[in-house]
């Protein structure tokens, strides 16, 4: 029998991880319903310190957003502030939260990998799946825990 299990996903943006986009909605959500609002947020520059912890979850990012159901296996979508215009990978990691995402600023050794996408080559030509995409994916580990998770 499969169980699947139900994930509380908040999501949240590491200056990093963006580059030069920002990613607004989750899931057909309005802007950041679920996403934890930064003190940077109208900018898409990035957080340069990776020694800081703003490399978590973006500049000043506040410590609580809405939580999203989702189960084990599901995919993810996140719509963007405009078309990826000069790609590069895009990396995806969860943490599980000790108790709530809420108040909680993923601190520790808690984050684990679950996807990335790189460059295609074909014909001599390196290109990016994800060039002038306005929204972005990812599928949730099958295998996923039931919990509370920050995505990055």
């Amino acid at each position: 029998m499969k169980i699947l299990s139900t994930v509380l996903l908040a999501v949240v943006v590491a200056g990093q991880a963006l580059a030069h986009y920002r990613f607004l909605g989750v899931n057909g959500s309005g802007d950041y319903d679920y996403i934890r609002l930064y003190a940077n947020y109208n900018s898409n520059g990035p957080i340069t310190n990776v020694q800081s912890t703003d490399i978590r979850c973006n500049l000043q990012a506040a410590t609580t957003t809405g939580t999203l159901t989702v189960s084990a296996g599901s995919t993810v979508s996140f719509r963007l502030n405009t078309s990826i215009s000069h790609p590069g990978p895009l990396l995806w990691y969860l943490a599980k939260a000790p108790s709530t995402v809420n108040g909680w600023d993923g601190s520790g050794n808690v984050w684990f990998k679950i996807g990335q996408t790189g460059a295609t080559f074909s014909s001599g030509q390196m290109n990016w799946p994800s060039s002038g995409l306005t929204s972005v994916s990812i599928r949730l580990p099958s295998s996923l825990r039931a919990g509370e998770y920050l995505l990055r």
